[in-house]
This record gives C-alpha cells, structure tokens and sequence, in this order.
C-alpha cells in the first residue's frame, strides 16, 4: 500500500490503535478521577510499532539500510518491554524471579540486540543471518518469562471474577508479546505477526474496559469520594489528587477498604503481597486528604441511616 512495504491488515491495526488512542486522551481529559498516563504511553508505542514495522523499509528511505531495521527493532523492544512494565505496574504482578526485573529485561534486550543482531550484521551483511542471531536467544527468554508468569497468576488464592478475567486477559496478552521474536524469526509475514502483536494490546484495552465497568458498577459505594472531586474542583487550591488522580489500582484497593476488608482479604482478593495492598491505601490516602484508613471510612464511607 502506498508505494510502501505496509500490508492493509498492519494499517488497520494502525487505525484502530491510533483510534484507541484519541478515545484514551479524550476520555483521561475527562475523567473525574481515574490516570491512565500508563496506557496512553502503552497506545503510543503500539501506533509506533504499527507505523514503523508497516512503512519500512523501503528504498527511498535517507541514510543506510541497516538504519531502517535498527528503528524497526528498537520500537518493537521499547514496546514489548514496557507492555511488560505496564502489567508489572498497573497488576501489581509481584518479581518472578530476580533475573526478571524489567531493568534485567531491558538489559538482556539491549545487549542481545548490539551483540547479536548488529555485530553478526556487520560481520555477515546479511539481514537474514542476524535476524536468527538476535531472535533465538530472545525468543527463549521470552518463552521463559511467559512460563514464570503463567506459573504466578494461575493459581489465585482467593479472586473474585473481575480478577480472573484480568489475569486470563493478561496471559494473553504476555503470550502474544512473547511470540514476537518466533513470529520474525519465521519471515515477514505482516498480517500474521501484526495481528498476533496487536492483540496483545487489544488484551490490555479489554481489561482496562472491564476495569472502567467495574468501576461503574460499585459507584455508588465512591459516591462520597466523587462528591469531593466535584466540590473541591472548583476551588483555587486543589489537593494533589487532582494533578494526577488516582491510579486504576488505588480506585480498585481504595472500593475494598469502603468494603471494610482487611489488607490481607484485599491481597488474596487481588493476589497481591498485603504490604502491597497497605502501600495503595497510604497512596490513596494522602491524595484523598486524610491521615488513616479510619479517617478514610468516616469521611467517604457509607453512611449509615
């Protein structure tokens, strides 16, 4: 298309993320309450990946060949390293193991890419014996990552079904990722690997939808919450909780604490450390102006009649 490489499903993907991502800044514009800086970055780099592994390369392209792939498979690790950073984040996925901090991957990733994608390169000039030379080693950290995840989140103490649709959700949107590196060892196969990648994403976009549903359907329980935003947004002086909000996960532990369970209830229930669950509530706490989880209910708990 275009003169170009892009093939039509890898410029559908396109619209659709960049689609996404418009909705996304429009609706965090709008929110009264909810951050989704995280995802709107998650979007970008997907637009990004979509944009540069559609378009490039081709022959007119300003600079050496091997420019246009360093770009290519530079967004493609950005992205699949920060989709990891995302759920480590937003899900509170606690470490695996210690060889799997995102900083690890990230190191792993750098180094494979300059050790064994561009010296191979620059040594061989072949695109084909580099690609196999970079995407085997990271294919198999991948798969291991992918099993050190599915071995955490498969066994839930304690979750409620918002939780295990989240965490089937997120399974697959890691095994997609992971497939990454097998579907560009295997050949450029745009409406494959593309629509493989982008579901991945689309994994992401499900689960922060059924957060937002959650969300709607315990409202009533925020009802106090919410009526503060709205009093105090108008004022000259607003606290802090209105510069950047309240993450997806505080909304999620701070609708628990109105429950009146218990930090270790919330952990099960999230399958998270309850250190975890008691850091969010200190977190929430202050932006929402109060001192301790007993200020907390009686200011914006239900009250009772």
């Amino acid at each position: 298309m275009f003169g170009t490489s892009i093939h039509w499903t890898t410029f559908f993907y396109l619209l659709i993320d960049t689609v996404l991502l418009i909705f996304a800044i429009f609706h965090s514009s709008r929110s009264q309450y909810n951050n989704l800086n995280r995802y709107l970055i998650l979007a970008g780099l997907f637009v990004l990946y979509n944009l540069s592994g559609g378009f490039l390369p081709f022959d007119s392209f300003p600079g050496r060949f091997i420019l246009q792939y360093i770009i290519t498979y530079g967004v493609a690790l950005t992205m699949g390293i920060y989709l990891f950073h995302y759920i480590y984040r937003e899900y509170d996925i606690q470490l695996l193991t210690v060889h799997l901090t995102i900083s690890n991957i990230s190191i792993y990733a750098t180094l494979c890419f300059f050790g064994l994608y561009l010296l191979p390169y620059y040594f061989t000039n072949s695109i084909d014996i580099a690609r196999v030379c970079f995407t085997v080693p990271v294919s198999l950290i991948c798969l291991y990552f992918l099993w050190e995840f599915y071995k955490r989140i498969s066994k839930p103490k304690n979750p409620n079904k918002f939780v295990l649709r989240r965490n089937k959700l997120s399974l697959l949107s890691v095994s997609c990722m992971a497939l990454l590196p097998i579907l560009t060892v295997i050949g450029d196969y745009q409406w494959l690997t593309f629509t493989i990648v982008n579901t991945s994403f689309y994994a992401i976009t499900a689960i922060e939808i059924d957060r937002y549903h959650y969300f709607l359907e315990h409202k009533k329980k925020m009802s106090a919450l919410l009526n503060y935003y709205k009093t105090a947004r108008d004022k000259e002086i607003t606290p802090k909780f209105f510069d950047r909000g309240l993450t997806g996960r505080e909304i999620e532990i701070a609708l628990s604490v109105l429950d009146k369970r218990s930090y270790k209830e919330i952990g099960e229930e999230y399958f998270i450390a309850e250190k975890t669950a008691s850091k969010h509530a200190s977190n929430f706490f202050k932006k929402m102006g109060v001192k301790n989880r007993r200020e907390f209910l009686e200011r914006f708990g239900e009250k009772k009649k």
